[in-house]
């Protein structure tokens, strides 16, 4: 391949508690990962109490019914996490994190801009979940001790929060597969026990008498819940990488959905349901998590906000760990683990300003997810078009062309740029934020169909989608030597 330059080259992961691979590409004799372990992985990806709040947003906001509530909740977790499981794929075929597979879509340089926005956007989700995980700190010691939020407790659950995360994302694939394996079992057992409460407390006359509300609000929620699981999706190649080529590409989708809506649809579905009996459930401006103290009985508030604190802790290591290889992608010269800690830095002084400044917690959560949502699709449609190309063995991912910067990178392309891949990025993400509409942006398209439901983050794919496919293919930069590109197509699995 001749002389490469790296981005960053890491220790091979060795059998300690701290991974120490980077973005680099695991060799086979490293992958000894198993399908079923993707499964608490997005099990805790979902743990969190703001799907509550969203769920209660459906009835409230929406006007939703119980079953609307759950069909929304259902087709929410197959689209957004479909997706993740699909892209996974990537992952075990190319042994490296999303944002560095990207590169052979974007260029080795072009891939500096779709990167940038992803990076970007890890800020602000691991920012509403630092925040998030502090609030609930903060109610659990009000239920337990009667303490009341002020400046500097606030100040200091928000630190602890976003350090414990930088610490548990830092170690790396093995702990967090530990920590979401146990944090799934904890929670699955408050989750249960929360959902008799419900059975046998709240005024299920009242829950099953409302009416139905309208078709368009119940496709504008699918968008907004379905927003969560779509910021995962570039992540999802990262938690694959360590799965060997025999892997089955159906098991990984299948689990990835499987997982998450385990979760997702009965926290939905439940903050539906806590709705009917506390209506400003959806209207938590400062805090999203006091109503548990107020909808639920102590000895079993403080222990589910518990569990959950870990799921929202475990959530922000996920993004976190993920979010270290897209800095090193970007050409930050740090180990992964110490990669992390940008992002941690940003999540404490994000967070900080909205507990203590920012007003409408709810409302920038929403507005957020919905732009966090088209962000992240064009990137999708663009990544999904280029992963169907290579269904043939012969031009899956090269290693040392992820890894080389320079023009005898095969991902070369013109001056490091694929011309094809940036120009439907561009035009997708225009379009997708043409047809949005939140609190204090208002797209030109936002009052047309699409725009009206809430489906800009799907015209988006679908737009990226559609232009990179019509544009001249790109060619990559092959070698002397290497393989012919002219062979059959190998099954996606």
């Amino acid at each position: 391949m001749g002389t490469t330059s790296t981005d960053t080259l890491s220790a091979p992961e060795t059998e300690g508690a701290v991974e120490q691979r980077g973005i680099e590409p695991v060799p086979d004799h490293e992958r000894h990962g198993r399908v079923r372990e993707l499964f608490p992985t997005w099990v805790a990806a979902n743990i969190s109490v703001l799907l509550l709040t969203m769920g209660a947003s459906l009835v409230i906001t929406n006007g939703l019914n119980f079953w609307q509530v759950l069909i929304v909740a259902a087709i929410a977790s197959v689209v957004s996490f479909g997706m993740v499981g699909v892209l996974s794929v990537s992952g075990k075929w190319g042994g490296a994190p999303g944002a560095m597979l990207s590169r052979a879509a974007f260029g080795v340089r072009g891939n500096y801009f779709p990167g940038a926005i992803l990076w970007v956007a890890r800020f602000g989700w691991e920012t509403i979940n630092a925040v998030s995980g502090a609030y609930a700190v903060l109610t659990v010691l009000k239920l337990l001790f009667g303490i009341e939020a002020n400046n500097v407790l606030t100040v200091i659950t928000l630190l602890l929060f976003v350090a414990t995360t930088f610490l548990v994302s830092g170690m790396g694939r093995k702990a967090l597969n530990i920590c979401n394996k146990y944090s799934t079992y904890l929670f699955s057992i408050f989750s249960v026990m929360v959902l008799v409460y419900l059975i046998a407390e709240m005024p299920w006359g009242k829950i099953f008498s409302q009416s139905a509300g309208s078709t368009a609000l119940m496709i504008a929620g699918i968008g907004t819940i379905a927003a969560g699981g779509i910021s995962w999706v570039p992540t999802g190649p990262d938690f694959a990488r360590y799965l060997p080529h025999s892997a089955s590409g159906k098991k990984i989708v299948g689990t990835t959905i499987s997982g998450a809506a385990l979760v997702l649809v009965p926290m939905v579905l439940m903050g539906g349901i806590m709705a009917v009996s506390k209506p400003d459930l959806a209207n938590q401006n400062t805090d999203p998590m006091s109503f548990l103290g107020e909808v639920l009985p102590t000895w079993l508030a403080v222990p589910y906000l518990i569990t959950a604190l870990v799921g929202m802790l475990l959530i922000n290591s996920l993004s976190m760990y993920s979010a270290g290889f897209t800095a090193q992608t970007m050409g930050v010269k740090l180990p992964r683990a110490l990669a992390v800690s940008i992002n941690a830095v940003i999540s404490l002084v994000g967070g900080a300003f909205m507990m203590l400044v920012a007003k409408d917690f709810i409302g920038q959560f929403i507005t957020f997810l919905t732009l966090l949502a088209v962000s992240f699709s064009a990137w999708i449609g663009v990544y999904a078009v280029d992963m169907a190309r290579r269904r043939n063995m012969a031009v899956r991912y090269d290693g040392d062309s992820l890894m080389d910067t320079t023009r005898t990178s095969r991902y070369w392309y013109a001056g490091g740029f694929c011309w094809q891949a940036l120009t439907a990025w561009g035009a997708a993400l225009v379009v997708g934020l043409c047809l949005t509409k939140v609190t204090w942006f208002t797209g030109p398209l936002a009052e047309t169909w699409p725009g009206k439901h809430g489906l800009g983050w799907a015209a988006t794919i679908l737009i990226a989608a559609v232009v990179f496919a019509v544009l001249p293919k790109p060619k990559e930069t092959v070698p002397a030597g290497a393989a012919s590109l002219e062979k059959e197509p190998a099954p996606v699995g």
